[in-house]
């Protein structure tokens, strides 16, 4: 968990990163508690529409009911996120590939958080071309 490791000790900046690994949830779970970091999971298999997402990533965060399923929503709830705190994204590619706007949209929202600190955005799986750095 290289990447991950030094991820979590400070010598990677906060980003949305492409993670070319194969590690069990759980394990990812316990590496990111172990360095007092708070983790989410989406696992994007079961997303096949902006509205999925928008559950997924509600239900992922642990937003409140009153999220309002939009990008200005988004941005304002991942402003109460606990930080530190690493979401990772399992199967974001088909999503990518069927619906690149939404996609973009909410990239682009999650990156902007990132640059605040205290929260990394890790895309695990195949997808197309983001231009995204990746984290080895």
């Amino acid at each position: 968990m290289s990447g991950l490791a030094g991820l979590l000790a400070g010598r990677h900046e906060p980003g949305v990163y492409l993670w070319p690994a194969a590690f069990d949830v759980a394990d990812v779970r316990h590496t990111v508690g172990l360095a007092e970091w708070h983790f989410a999971y989406l696992d994007g298999a079961g997303v096949a529409s902006k509205d999925d997402l928008w559950t997924a990533l509600a239900a992922a965060l642990g937003f409140p009911d009153y999220f309002g399923r939009n990008l200005d929503a988004l941005w304002d709830c991942l402003g109460d996120l606990d930080e530190p705190q690493l979401l990772l994204w399992d199967a974001w590619g088909p999503l990518a590939w069927t619906d690149p706007d939404t996609f973009a949209g909410i990239t682009a929202v999650l990156s902007e958080r990132t640059e605040m600190g205290g929260f990394t955005v890790l895309l695990r799986g195949d997808g197309p071309d983001t231009g995204l750095p990746t984290l080895a």
